[in-house]
């Protein structure tokens, strides 16, 4: 490689001094001199600079496979990289970001992309240890590939209930799904993974907010929201993985009136037990208005009276059942919750909840009767992400290192369960900005599942989910990808131009009208 030339400033100061001339024309030459080689050093060094910090970013991956006809390119940036030496002015920025995907790599071009799913394994001899029979031992440090890809399948279904959720304020069913169960998987790509819904879960909270809090434009429900749905697997897929998996998937804080109940820190004992929980997490969960639409059942009534019925029809068919409970942010407080049900009705039942970003529920004496239920815990946590360090903050943290004096404490905090932490610093594709919001978003969750291997590995090469996803609705990624922030919404804001060329927000389609009727579930599960 040839050596770069010093620069001019450093060339003028190994010249001689001449004498100085008294004429103005020569002055004005020298100034203009001077000012134009200071400019030019100057861009040179900020040049350099913005190399090197792009370069910083490769070391975040691990090495790619390098084939022969990549070698011309990738043969300079490894030799700079090694040598930490500044690069050549006239190398351009696309052989600089050796990242597997750039801008190009998003731009349709009609040729065959790199799939975005990883191959789907058998998984039928291995599933009770992919769900916590042995507390994911051996499976997390590194993480075993099936149960990363496990992981990620009911982290996608958790975030059906976000890309399905009305969140239009102006819209007459704001707070409901837009589509019916038997088209929520259609509509949203899922049904790939094999699964079914069987019901719609709706939840409400006992809370006087502001009136400007309130959905002045809905109509279809006052004080209920669409909160999740429980599905099964179908037939092939329970050959897949072993068994008859009963799915629910509970959806994250997005109402005004869950959020009131989510700030709200107090225990609340369960019946006459030691046993407590957040008051905010079990308002959610338990409430129901006899003059309600859609929850004059609770949310923990509907989907206990439909695990009872999926258990039981399958049980008598003579097939192995499992119950996995998953969800995101309050949505992982709920499952945790309905987790302590399930076991309390079906002790014999292998259980298993899959929780993102959930914060504390409980105190000791909860913890220890899921571990005493065998309910199976696994809770990914983002480093980053202060809600998994919730409730109460400052004071359980400190609290919790005491354990063999505060441990005992009914009014304290815990967690249940194995964690598995992430950390967006391991991500080169994600900004390095502290947006505290961003890091509890459930699609960063996914993207930085998809690329751990280990807490000392860098981030998967050859990770296969789609890196654009993580811009849904943040804005997280680094401009170099030029991915538009929070893409994901209705074209024209819901907008059509109808057929007299005028502009109207259209009515939904009948089937997908939210109504009390399919809150009762289908008397047979649908067929497979």
């Amino acid at each position: 490689m040839e050596k770069m030339e010093l620069s001019p400033m450093r060339n003028m100061a190994k010249q001689k001094p001449e004498k100085p001339r008294r004429t103005k024309r020569v002055w004005r030459l020298k100034l203009n001199v001077t000012w134009q080689r200071m400019k030019k050093a100057l861009k040179s060094g900020l040049r350099n600079r913005l190399r090197v910090h792009l370069a910083s970013n490769l070391n975040k991956l691990p090495t790619l496979k390098i084939y022969h006809h990549d070698l011309a390119i990738i043969r300079p940036i490894q030799h700079v990289m090694k040598k930490k030496k500044p690069i050549r002015p006239t190398m351009p920025l696309e052989k600089l970001i050796q990242l597997p995907y750039t801008a190009a790599d998003f731009v349709d071009r009609g040729d065959a992309m790199t799939p975005t799913k990883s191959p789907v394994e058998n998984i039928s001899t291995r599933w009770r240890e992919l769900h916590g029979l042995h507390n994911w031992e051996g499976l997390i440090e590194p993480l075993h590939p099936w149960l990363r890809r496990e992981v990620v399948k009911y982290g996608e279904f958790v975030e059906a209930t976000y890309d399905a959720f009305d969140f239009d304020p102006l819209s007459e069913f704001c707070g409901s799904c837009r589509y019916n169960p038997n088209k929520l998987f259609e509509e949203l790509g899922l049904t790939k993974h094999g699964y079914k819904v069987t019901k719609y879960i709706y939840a409400m909270s006992h809370v006087d907010v502001p009136e400007w809090f309130e959905r002045s434009h809905c109509t279809w429900s006052k004080d209920s929201n669409w909160m999740g749905y429980v599905a099964v697997s179908g037939d092939a897929e329970t050959t897949r993985i072993g068994r008859r998996d009963i799915l629910v998937a509970w959806r994250g804080t997005v109402a005004p009136t869950e959020w009131y109940s989510d700030l709200k820190t107090s225990l609340q004992r369960l019946g006459k037990t030691n046993i407590k929980v957040q008051s905010g997490f079990l308002g959610v969960y338990c409430s129901k208005g006899e003059f309600t639409r859609y929850n004059k059942l609770s949310a923990s009534e509907q989907v206990m009276e439909e695990i009872r019925r999926l258990i039981t029809f399958f049980r008598d068919r003579g097939e192995e059942v499992s119950l996995t409970l998953c969800g995101h942010s309050l949505g992982g407080a709920l499952a945790l919750l309905n987790a302590y049900d399930a076991a309390t009705y079906f002790p014999d039942l292998f259980i298993s909840v899959i929780s993102y970003a959930a914060p504390r529920v409980g105190n000791i004496h909860f913890k220890e009767k899921l571990n005493e239920l065998r309910v199976k815990t696994l809770r990914v946590v983002v480093k980053q992400d202060i809600v998994p360090k919730l409730p109460g903050f400052i004071l359980n943290t400190i609290l919790n290192k005491f354990t063999a004096i505060t441990g005992r404490l009914k009014w304290i905090y815990r967690h249940v369960g194995t964690q598995l932490k992430l950390n967006m610093l391991h991500s080169p594709y994600l900004r390095r900005d502290p947006d505290y919001t961003g890091c509890h978003n459930l699609e960063i969750y996914l993207h930085l599942l998809d690329g751990y291997v280990s807490k000392t590995s860098k981030f998967r090469w050859n990770a296969r989910r789609d890196v654009a996803l993580v811009n849904k609705s943040t804005n997280m990624l680094i401009t170099e990808l030029k991915i538009p922030e929070c893409w994901y919404e209705r074209p024209f804001k819901g907008l059509v131009l109808n057929q007299y060329g005028r502009w109207v927000k259209p009515g939904r389609q009948a089937e997908h009208i939210p109504s009390p009727l399919r809150i009762e579930s289908c008397q047979e599960p649908p067929p497979f």
